[in-house]
């Protein structure tokens, strides 16, 4: 019965992985053209481009309580499965665009997609693993998904370097990547519980998510960190390229560091942290990025090319260290304090933490770059410091089920079945 358990669950880890990875290549071969492509078929100006590209994604955002919503009603698995389709649907029909309105037309419904995305794997992750297995699983995941963007965006440069129909090709292979990843992942079955957990009515669903102040606190402390996420994408080639007057290349070298970085430590850290507390694991990681600003204001002041290089790897390489502390484990904490009844709700309001400093990153972090780098970086250090001390104050009050990962009953990587009230009690 054992072996049985064990086979099954090995298959359920190698199909949710094989549509993670097939889904980060999709991803990957299309996410560094987005605005590309509609330049090149349609000829608008880039601007234009991305002016409609973001309102779409701002109606997205908008709609991020409806996924909460349809995941409670409907299951994790259902609004996963549904986004896929509904992102490749919208792919097959890029070629057919030519004007701004049709762009905004197939742009929106991949924007829905994105936007439910989060908080239905998540929650999806949550119904199929429990414990130190969950913790595991996401960091898996992390590792792969980087490996998969990496490897989708060596297919679209060698699409592309054929000739112009390379953009056809990128469109088109990015919808069979979430179709094969829909039928992956819709043959996974939840566990039991997961499957016979309390319907909740609509009325009264997101009062109890306001009700429950431990859940929105960690919601409100993730903010600082992930605006300390985008600095890599945001604010690092500018300061590096303009205030440290290093290369180009450089910028690219550091974001390999960190992708290479994150694709072949997340697994081994994690099996380290799991043997802790998750809240101590998360503030770790807070206050490692608190301290890779600290080292990136002082870089300001170091003048010596060589010095000046060996100081930018150290810094990113402590930024590196403070996501691997923090991704995977804050996830599966998370996961865990949002109540089983209504994690689709919990989860969605928590990925306002992610996405609102997401979108808000260009604006504020290039105007605080405008003003003074050092004051971007000292106060980045003192949020993301502040977030860490915020965590492990919440550890008091957080469901004991989050904080403690659980080693499975039957084996090391078998999930122990763990049920949350809505009260973040354990059951």
């Amino acid at each position: 019965m054992r072996g049985k358990l064990s086979s099954v669950l090995t298959s359920v880890r190698v199909k949710y992985m094989a549509g993670m990875v097939v889904d980060a290549t999709g991803s990957g071969m299309y996410l560094p053209l987005s605005l590309l492509y509609f330049h090149h078929v349609t000829g608008l100006p880039l601007t234009q481009v991305g002016a409609i590209v973001t309102t779409a994604a701002v109606i997205g955002l908008v709609s991020n309580p409806i996924a909460g919503v349809l995941i409670d009603r409907f299951s994790a698995r259902a609004v996963l499965v549904g986004g896929y389709v509904l992102r490749a649907s919208a792919f097959c029909t890029y070629p057919l665009v030519d004007n701004g309105v049709a762009v905004f037309a197939v742009v929106l419904p991949v924007a829905l997609g994105d936007t439910s995305y989060p908080p239905a794997i998540q929650s999806f992750v949550a119904e199929i693993v429990q414990g130190t297995a969950r913790d595991k699983l996401l960091a898996l995941q992390r590792s792969l998904r980087n490996a998969g963007l990496g490897v989708g965006g060596l297919l679209a440069g060698a699409a592309l370097a054929l000739d112009e129909s390379g953009f056809y090709v990128v469109v088109f292979g990015a919808a069979a990547g979430y179709l094969l990843s829909a039928a992956l992942l819709s043959t996974i079955r939840p566990s039991a519980p997961a499957q016979q957990r309390t319907r909740v009515s609509r009325k009264g669903g997101y009062l109890l998510v306001a009700r429950n102040r431990p859940f929105l606190g960690l919601t409100l402390l993730n903010i600082p960190t992930a605006f300390g996420y985008t600095v890599l994408s945001v604010a690092l080639p500018v300061y590096v390229t303009r205030e440290l007057d290093a290369p180009v290349s450089l910028v690219g070298v550091l974001f390999a560091v960190n992708t290479v970085g994150i694709a072949v430590l997340q697994v081994p850290v994690t099996r380290i942290l799991v043997r802790y507390r998750r809240t101590r694991a998360v503030a770790l990681g807070a206050g490692v990025f608190a301290l890779s600003f600290v080292l990136f204001a002082v870089l300001g002041s170091v003048s010596t090319g060589a010095a000046l290089i060996a100081g930018v790897f150290t810094a990113t390489g402590a930024f590196t260290a403070g996501e691997l502390l923090h991704g995977a484990t804050a996830s599966a904490l998370v996961a865990q304090a949002a109540p089983e009844e209504t994690r689709g709700r919990h989860l969605a309001v928590y990925q306002l933490s992610w996405a609102v400093p997401i979108a808000l990153a260009p604006t504020v972090l290039t105007a605080l770059l405008s003003l003074s780098s050092l004051a971007m970086w000292l106060l980045l250090a003192a949020a993301t410091a502040g977030s860490a001390l915020g965590v492990l104050r919440l550890e008091r009050v957080l469901p004991q089920a989050a904080i403690h990962p659980v080693r499975p009953v039957a084996s090391d990587e078998e999930p122990a079945v763990s049920r949350t009230s809505s009260t973040g009690k354990v059951a």
